[in-house]
């Protein structure tokens, strides 16, 4: 085991608690256990785990009471989620709540019979993650929120801020499995509005700084900020070099827009882990992840910033007006 997973698996700090020997002690006891594997970093998904945690109480399961909870962190290091799962796998784990689609692809590749409950942002059935949203099938059902299929709408919302623009770009990082998606779906839109898309991949915060001084050579008019992990952990540096550089911007989720961003449009991700909390508890009742449909959100919601960036007051308006948060 390498050392970046030793350091993980005894240090998952969340809330103040290391839980790994509380998971220990658990599995001494009988006590289920529930293997959390997420490919962010434990301090800006904090609220995310709080979420998940009251899914899990709303169906009769507390941790450290009759529920341990083994958290592992991949720290936009993708590649280390296989071996994380393993490590999760290893200690004979109830269930398996996984976020999001790279930690839920190294799941389902690591195991075919421990049950898995996912929170994504991509299309589970096209990523292969199940059958049918409505049949799941196998060992893995959960919550898809389809961020993935937002872009094309975030696109329009930049474009009636800045109507006559010619060029956009999109912020991605090409090691999340989401990234040819997400990059296609964009490229089809811009066509549809005969607009031309810039595709900015960066893995690194070097590379997302330098990407800045693009965008301004390539005189782009707004920017979209692909979901990913990475980028979650780097809000706040990339919100400040949006509004370093004046270029409006738009993200995927609401955070985003309370740190200062100019908006965010899709799906409340809170809201996602709280159902996929109250998915675990029911797996851990007895329930055939088989059985379980894919939960889809039903609210989208545009979340916005007084921020206004290259644009006037009636263009920003104009594209509030033309999406009212739901």
């Amino acid at each position: 085991m390498s050392e970046n997973i030793k350091r993980r698996a005894f240090i998952t700090l969340l809330g103040g608690a290391v839980v790994w020997p509380l998971g220990a002690r658990a599995q001494q006891a009988g006590m289920p256990v529930i293997g959390f594997l997420n490919q962010g970093a434990a301090k800006p998904s904090a609220y995310l785990a709080a979420a998940f945690r009251k899914g899990l109480k709303e169906v009769g399961y507390v941790e450290g009471y009759n529920v341990a909870i083994e958290y592992r962190w991949a720290e936009s290091q993708y590649n280390q989620l296989p071996e994380l799962a393993a490590d999760l796998i290893s200690r004979k784990v109830s269930v398996l709540a996984v976020a999001f689609l790279p930690a839920a692809l190294a799941a389902k590749a690591a195991t075919s019979t421990i049950p898995i409950c996912f929170v994504t942002g991509a299309d589970p059935v096209n990523q292969g993650l199940v059958a049918s949203l409505n049949r799941p099938g196998g060992n893995v059902t959960g919550v898809a929120f389809l961020s993935q299929l937002l872009g094309a709408k975030r696109l329009g919302l930049l474009h009636e801020l800045v109507p006559a623009a010619s060029m956009f770009a999109v912020l991605v990082n090409p090691t999340n499995p989401n990234a040819e998606g997400v990059t296609k779906d964009l490229q089809a839109a811009g066509h549809t509005l005969g607009k031309q898309i810039l595709v900015l991949p960066a893995s690194t915060e070097r590379e997302i700084d330098g990407h800045f001084g693009t965008l301004d050579q390539q005189r782009v008019a707004a920017l979209i900020v692909a979901p990913d992990a990475f980028f979650d952990s780097q809000r706040d540096h990339i919100v400040e070099l949006v509004a370093r550089h004046a270029i409006p911007a738009i993200y995927e989720r609401r955070e985003a827009a309370m740190a200062g961003g100019l908006m965010s449009y899709g799906a409340n991700v809170a809201d996602a882990y709280h159902q996929a909390g109250i998915y675990t508890g029911r797996i851990l009742k007895g329930e055939k992840p088989a059985d379980l449909p894919v939960m889809q959100p039903t609210n989208l919601s545009l979340s916005l910033t007084s921020t206004r960036p290259r644009c006037s007051a009636s263009q920003f308006h104009r594209a509030c007006s033309s999406s009212p948060t739901r």
